[in-house]
């Protein structure tokens, strides 16, 4: 578990899919434009629990690291930020997702969580690069990863497949300051 101001940062298993499935229930029209389509088989007890179980799997392999962020005061997840395509060798980087709560959208919350994850991920993890995409009209996604440190690298057409359609990604990289 990692500390923030207002969360604990836990990694998703099967033992707290509960709380995954209740923030993409509620957060499920927020969040449909920046995902991958998500059909109502996605919404069920039993597809949580194997994103849990597949979640712990990766984390044991060293192939991702997948964080739920729990508000302290609620106990409910409020934000996501997972770590996935981790390489090790001479790259020892990785892609960057994330998400938060419409109700915590615009407070800072996901800067808070996003920073930590960020500095666990250079200095336990001993990564080099963390890269980061977002949609070209995603602004809000933007000014959190300049605010970060991120750097733009690229445009990417026809990237990922968003919402139900292939669309373009603009690329960014933060490198890990100290290595």
């Amino acid at each position: 578990m990692i500390e923030t101001e207002r969360t604990s940062l836990l990694l998703l298993q099967a033992e707290n899919s509960h709380l995954v499935q209740a923030y993409h229930r509620v957060n499920r029209e927020h969040l449909a434009p920046w995902e991958p389509e998500r059909g109502d088989d996605f919404f069920t007890d039993e597809s949580f629990v194997k994103l849990g179980e597949a979640s712990n799997l990766a984390f044991l392999a060293g192939t991702a690291l997948k964080f739920i962020a729990v508000h302290r005061a609620s106990q409910q997840m409020v934000a996501g930020c997972s770590f996935t395509n981790i390489v090790r060798g001479p790259l020892l980087g990785c892609n960057m997702g994330f998400s938060v709560a419409k109700e915590f959208e615009g407070q800072g919350l996901m800067q808070e969580v996003a920073t930590v994850a960020i500095h666990h991920m250079f200095d336990v993890m001993g990564l080099h690069r963390i890269m980061a995409n977002h949609l070209p009209s995603n602004v809000r996604s933007e000014r959190l990863l300049r605010r970060l440190g991120f750097e733009r690298e690229g445009y990417a057409k026809s990237y990922l497949k968003i919402a139900g359609r292939w669309q373009d990604m603009v690329l960014n990289s933060l490198i890990n300051p100290n290595g």
